[in-house]
């Protein structure tokens, strides 16, 4: 599916010489030719300002997080349909609440085709790529609702234009399921790009751009200020200061990504009947009760819950998943729920989550449809407050809300008592073996251990579901500075 986005469009762009007769010629041309569309072959441009955390909103009823740009640089090839952008950002510090201290991070992202990956480095190691499958759309988005690639893409696809207060209405779709919609206003400048692309949480999702203050940048027209929201939220807001017209940006597809196999998930077990689901880089935990399964979290999308059931069907045989426990909304957290939904699992998640998860399900999934799109079921919840206890008779199932975190206000743990098993998520990623303890306790951490201790937990082993490894409470102590208690 992915790669026919890149096919529809390179083919057409090859072909904008030929005209296309459903749009007013001169409003188009004129727009093409005063941003110098025809003869751009590729663009680069830099600037500063802001980005925000998509899907990862402390609170269902607040925009995404923001961090503070020192650099953003986006390269686009439009003959390729290929881009890489470059970021260096660090968490804004948000008033009233408790977050790590802000760290310089840079992000290289990189989409090519139907492929689209990362490149980054962990600790000490040399960079290395790794796949982002689920990104393509929206980096494909980024390159067709720029100035020039929305114009290039307008004449490619045999757009239709219409009249407006503010200028001309230009539509047009992308391999029959991406639909565009911008505004050429007077000046022949493109003010507004919208299109629409599929999240597993949210459905068919706007992505607005608006583009104002164009200023000419050695010779090309180009705005100096790029605002771009996606469900409902800016994501970016950024002030170009530099843009380059044609540089050279040759991207290929790294070996690793392309070789890449499908999701794989591997059961480890952890105690009789106690499976740690992992094999990517978001985990669950399968716990196998008297008569079903009771599965915690469901991330990321429906290919990884998909590879999750067949991989229950297997370890838990002839059992259904009566149960999924979500630990918080974060869209990687939540982006499998739907497949649950559909398998006929009750979601079981703190009270705040439920209204959110009914409001954004309703919304049309006809992008991407997934199974609930297609089944229509109803969702079944059990929300709680503070404490949730599931039990077959014979094991127990703690759920308990984390109090206080600043990662999120609807937060919860999963705690197995006859085990001594702790299952979270986000409030501590244990590193790598042998690793560095953090310069500064994370306060997630801090707030977690501080949690544990008030609800009294006697954690033997701590099953996060990030991070490469199964720990014990000790590693928790040592990674929050806190000395193990004389007994």
């Amino acid at each position: 599916m992915h790669r026919s986005i890149y096919t529809a469009v390179g083919l057409a762009v090859a072909l904008t010489g030929a005209g296309c007769s459903s749009l007013q010629p001169q409003s188009l041309q004129a727009a093409s030719e005063a941003s110098g569309a025809d003869n751009i072959k590729s663009i680069e441009f830099s600037g500063t300002g802001r980005w925000y955390q998509f899907g990862q909103a402390p609170n269902p009823d607040l925009s995404w997080p923001q961090f503070d740009v020192k650099n953003f640089t986006a390269d686009i090839n439009y003959d390729t349909a290929s881009a890489r952008v470059q970021i260096t950002r660090s968490q804004t510090v948000e008033p009233g609440r408790l977050r790590p201290a802000p760290v310089e991070q840079k992000v290289d992202q990189y989409v090519s085709g139907g492929t689209a990956w990362n490149v980054a480095a962990v600790g000490n190691a040399a960079p290395t790529p790794t796949g982002q499958p689920a990104a393509v759309e929206e980096r494909a988005a980024e390159i067709w609702a720029s100035p020039q690639g929305f114009l290039k893409a307008a004449q490619a696809n045999h757009a239709t234009s219409q009249a407006v207060d503010s200028g001309i209405e230009v539509s047009f779709s992308i391999a029959d399921k991406y639909r565009y919609i911008g505004i050429i206003n007077a000046k022949n400048q493109v003010e507004r790009v919208q299109t629409w692309i599929d999240n597993p949480v949210l459905g068919d999702t706007l992505v607005e751009t608006q583009y104002d203050d164009y200023k000419d940048f050695g010779g090309v027209q180009f705005p100096s200020h790029i605002v771009r929201s996606q469900g409902g939220y800016p994501v970016l807001d950024i002030n170009v200061s530099s843009v380059k017209a044609n540089p050279a940006v040759d991207i290929a597809v790294p070996q690793k990504v392309a070789t890449a196999p499908a999701v794989v998930v591997i059961a480890n077990k952890l105690a009789d009947g106690v499976y740690y689901l992992t094999g990517g880089s978001h985990h669950s935990v399968a716990i196998d009760q008297r008569d079903h399964i009771v599965l915690v979290e469901a991330p990321l999308n429906e290919e990884r819950s998909e590879a999750v059931i067949a991989k229950l069907k297997e370890t838990i045989p002839n059992k259904p998943i009566k149960y999924l426990v979500n630990t918080h909304a974060h869209f990687d957290h939540s982006g499998g729920l739907r497949t649950f939904v559909d398998e006929g699992a009750t979601i079981v998640t703190s009270q705040p989550n439920q209204p959110y998860y009914e409001k954004v399900w309703a919304a049309p999934h006809t992008i991407k449809p997934d199974r609930l799109a297609k089944s229509k079921k109803p969702a079944r919840f059990e929300s709680f407050t503070d404490k949730h206890i599931l039990s077959d008779g014979k094991r127990i199932i703690e759920i308990h809300s984390i109090a206080g975190s600043g990662h999120n206000d609807a937060f919860a743990l999963v705690y197995l008592p006859n085990e001594k098993i702790l299952v979270e998520a986000d409030a501590y990623t244990p590193p790598a073996a042998n690793a560095p303890p953090p310069a500064k306790p994370n306060p997630y951490s801090v707030n977690l251990y501080q949690n544990i201790q008030k609800l009294k937990l006697d954690v033997g082993q701590i099953a996060a579901l990030h991070g490469p490894r199964v720990v014990t409470l000790a590693d928790l102590r040592s990674a929050i500075d806190q000395p193990i208690a004389a007994k």
